[in-house]
């Protein structure tokens, strides 16, 4: 059984994952055996983006499992998963595929044809990501008019997923229905997701885009120049607050301020319910290197203090709405999200 698009590559034996800390340069994949090798190309960004790493952790799972010798198997199934588990705090969707994998497995603990089974599930729930950002692309289309201009951050197309995309999966959606659309893709420090990956991906499939700095939006908006912004999510609570990528809050309150639609593009599954507010996500701090050096250059003095959280949040008063598979929802949040978890 195998799976291949642009962002992994599952051969039946080993997963290999696009290793996106080196585009735009350089396309080059990682193999992984093992579900220690998938817990590090998760933690060190080898993969990122909420719905490829849910799905990555899946396949490594299934790696966990074939890695089994001898002992109490579901012990060993336990430290597979926390292994998995602890690798980035913010992205719900790990838990979520995490939890769904566990739950097969035990289901079928005691079938002799368990090896097959769960990689069926890691493979349908690869398949069922792709049909998922497909359907948000479609329902997000609608939402942009013919003509516009979108400001999105960060990456969330086809390499944050297993293929589409959300955010500029809804961008997609837009231009294959044939409406004219231009992107705006913030840098999106420090790790550059929007400089590198955004651009690299809209330049291939033949979109408009303009890469700009990240303190450039509020002025661009201000002249008029954005007409909505997307952008995509790692965990939504059940009143809708949303965690994305730092610099996101930022944006949300700017296009409030002028009156631009800000919308989130993100499956069901990164709805956390088990979290009422935003305050209760928990936000990934990652190394100070990722701040005091681009490209590899130190560009601040030696020694000095950084501060590097790898996700902010914004609350529900500045969304205009939420783009998932199945609609679009709209305020009041916690009530219309609520509806769609029982769809």
């Amino acid at each position: 059984m195998k799976l291949k698009t642009k962002t992994m590559e599952w051969t039946g034996q080993s997963l290999k994952l696009l290793d996106q800390r080196k585009l735009p340069f350089v396309e080059e994949y990682v193999e992984c055996r093992s579900h220690k090798e998938v817990a590090h190309a998760i933690k060190e960004m080898i993969v990122r983006g909420a719905p490829a790493i849910g799905v990555t952790a899946a396949f490594g799972y299934v790696l966990g499992y074939r890695e089994f010798k001898n002992g109490n198997l579901k012990e060993w199934m336990e430290q597979v998963k926390y292994t998995l588990s602890q690798t980035r705090p913010t992205a719900v969707n790990l838990f979520w595929a995490l939890n769904r994998m566990e739950k097969v497995f035990l289901e079928n603990i005691n079938e002799k044809d368990l090896d097959t089974i769960l990689e069926n599930e890691a493979m349908r729930m690869a398949y069922e990501d792709i049909e998922t950002n497909k359907a948000i692309g479609k329902n997000g289309a609608e939402l942009i008019k013919d003509g516009s201009t979108v400001l999105t951050h960060c990456n969330a197309g086809a390499l944050a997923t297993v293929d589409y995309g959300t955010a500029l999966g809804v961008i997609r959606a837009a231009v294959e229905s044939g409406k004219r659309v231009k992107v705006f893709a913030d840098e999106t420090r420090p790790y550059l997701q929007g400089a590198r990956l955004t651009a690299w991906e809209l330049m291939k499939d033949g979109i408009e885009v303009y890469v700009i700095t990240d303190n450039m939006a509020g002025w661009l908006m201000k002249r008029g120049l954005i007409d909505a912004v997307v952008v995509g999510a790692d965990r939504i609570a059940l009143n809708g607050d949303t965690a994305n990528k730092i610099g996101t809050y930022s944006l949300a309150v700017l296009a409030h301020r002028n009156n631009i639609p800000f919308y989130i593009a993100a499956p069901v599954s990164t709805i956390d319910p088990t979290i009422k507010s935003g305050k209760e996500i928990p936000i990934e701090e990652r190394k100070a290197e990722e701040v005091t050096h681009c490209g590899g250059s130190r560009i601040v003095p030696e020694g000095v203090k950084v501060l590097n959280p790898a996700f902010d949040v914004t609350e529900n008063s500045l969304i205009t709405a939420i783009i998932t598979e199945k609609g679009v929802v709209k305020p009041p949040f916690e009530e219309n999200i609520k509806k769609i978890l029982e769809v």
